[in-house]
Formats: structure tokens, C-alpha cells, sequence
């Protein structure tokens, strides 16, 4: 688990409880909504021990393989695998996952800079697609590690089990997006925000920004998992690949507060990760007690 401001990672027992520092990420840059991002454990971790984490850096934004050591009391940065992502105060994205077919996919925010989303020279308001090693995937749109443009701040990235790729996306003040997302496509922004325009791919699901705010997705039982940030609530999207079967189903309205990250945990429930005490007021709510806390709720079959 990452933390945002501190740049800790820290570990969580298999069953809950404590979490215990491993270490912490250096050169990291805390700002409104920079810092230590997105982090994923390499398929393989139990053998090669790295972590993958977007990172918010003073002059630019990079993506960095970690290693952890086997005592789970210190880590490294191994390498760097991409960097010259355009940092900001606001709209880093930073979510980072790895595919199915083992890549790493990574949104990221226009800077603040919408211009930016629509520019072939920038990396920012992308989905960036790169192999761990840091190359470019041979079937990669063009020779560069843009997967799709067009994006206002990505959020959540997910993949269905016949490998169809979801993302969340924050609007401006008119809608939310969800989206399929397709080599080489363009999702509209800054021209079109979610219906509101006729350029871009269309999304699949649309949500008011008061309502959603949308971070993290995960998919399970036939669903899109989305935790919301404003809305203070938990999303579920039924979908068929690239369809979304229903309207979109809300649960947990304000019970936790902020929802930042949504994961399928190994048994088939979801983990829900709150996020309450970095910034109580932007859309917030004040922490409760116990904040901020990672949550497991069971879904059918789970």
C-alpha cells in the first residue's frame, strides 16, 4: 500500500491488522494531489520482490520499478522505466496496472494543462502502455508509449476477464467518465467532457461530478467496481465487455467518506481503500476515527 504524502509503502498482514512500514520512496513531490501514487506488485513478486510505482517528482513525473527486500524492512529503486511526464500541483492520474498481457498500463492527468490531452508530443492526459522493462510494445499504436489520448485525468484502470480495459476518468463540472479503452483512440478532452461534445470516443457510463469523482476501479462478478472521491460512495457498473448492461448502482453513500482505490482481493471480495486524512476539505469530509482504513466487503460468490 502506498502512501501519498509520506511516500511510505507499507505492509498489511495476509489477514488484516497493523500495517508496518517497508520503506520509503525517495524524490518524491507532495503537492495538492502529487506525490507517491499508483504502485503494483509484479505478478512475480515472490521471486523478484518488485513493486512498480508512479511516482510525482519536483520537475517531472516517472514510473520506477522498486525492489523490496526479503525482510520487508527497506526497499530500493531498482530503475527507472519512464519519466519526462509532465508534473503539476493537479491532474497527475497515477494509477498503474499491469494487463493481461503482463504490460504496464499507466493513466495519467493532463497537468492542469488541457492542451495537453490532445497533444501527440505529451504523455500527459494519456493511457501509457510500456513492457516492465521500459520498452515499447511492438503492437503499440505508434512507436511511443501512448496507448490512447484525449483524457482529462485518468483515475482507475481495470481489465475484464476476456481483457477488455476500463478507466475512470474525472470531468470538469459536467461528467464523469467510463471508458473502454482502444489502441490509438481518442477520448475527446478538452473539447468534449463525457455527451457534452462530439468529438472522442463515447463512454460507456457517464456520472455528475458531485456524484462520482470517480478513483479506482476494479472488475468483479459481472461488474465495474468504482469508488468516488466527491460522491463518497461506491459505484457498480454491470457490464458486458465493451457494453454497459445497467444503469449505474450506488452503495456505501456516504458511510466511509472518500473512496480512493477499489482491488480484488485473492478470495474474490473487494478491498476498499479510504481516503479521508490528506485532504479533508477538497470535496472531503472530516476523518473519522480509525481513518484512513482499508475495507473488505463481499460480493456475490466472493
Amino acid at each position: 500500500m502506498s502512501e501519498r504524502i509520506t511516500g511510505e509503502i507499507l505492509r498489511i498482514p495476509a489477514g488484516g491488522g497493523q500495517a508496518r512500514t517497508v520503506g520509503v520512496v525517495p524524490d518524491v513531490n507532495a503537492t495538492s494531489e502529487g506525490g507517491l501514487l499508483g504502485i503494483v506488485a509484479s505478478p512475480g513478486f515472490a521471486d523478484d520482490r518488485t513493486v512498480y510505482a508512479s511516482v510525482s517528482g519536483a520537475r517531472e513525473n516517472r514510473i520506477v520499478a522498486l525492489t523490496i527486500a526479503q525482510e520487508y524492512d527497506s526497499l530500493t529503486v531498482d530503475r527507472v522505466l519512464l519519466d519526462g511526464i509532465q508534473t503539476a500541483d493537479r491532474h497527475h492520474g497515477g494509477r498503474i496496472e499491469i494487463g493481461p498481457d503482463g504490460h504496464l498500463w499507466i493513466g495519467t492527468g493532463d497537468a492542469f494543462e488541457p492542451e495537453n490531452a490532445a497533444d501527440d508530443d505529451s504523455l500527459n492526459g494519456k493511457i501509457l502502455r510500456i513492457a516492465v522493462d521500459g520498452s515499447v510494445p511492438e503492437d503499440n499504436p505508434g512507436d511511443s508509449p501512448i496507448y490512447s489520448s484525449g483524457h482529462r485525468n485518468v483515475q482507475g484502470i481495470a481489465f475484464g476477464p476476456d481483457g477488455t480495459a476500463y478507466a475512470s476518468e474525472l470531468g470538469h463540472r459536467t461528467w464523469d467518465e467510463v471508458n473502454v479503452l482502444r489502441a490509438g483512440a481518442d477520448y475527446g478532452w478538452p473539447d468534449t467532457e463525457g455527451t457534452s461534445g462530439s468529438t472522442g470516443e463515447e463512454p460507456i457510463a457517464v456520472i455528475h461530478p458531485d456524484d462520482a469523482s470517480p478513483s479506482g476501479v476494479a472488475h468483479a462478478g459481472g461488474s465495474l467496481w468504482i469508488g468516488a472521491l466527491g460522491g463518497q460512495r461506491l459505484w457498480q457498473l454491470p457490464v458486458d465487455g465493451a457494453s454497459a448492461t445497467a444503469d449505474p448502482i450506488a452503495h456505501f453513500e456516504g458511510d466511509y467518506g472518500r473512496i480512493r482505490t477499489v482491488e480484488v482481493a485473492p478470495d474474490g471480495a473487494l478491498w476498499l481503500v479510504t481516503s479521508n486524512t490528506d485532504r479533508a476539505t477538497w470535496g472531503g469530509t472530516e476523518p473519522r476515527a480509525g481513518d484512513d482504513r482499508i475495507l473488505r466487503v463481499a460480493i456475490e460468490g466472493s
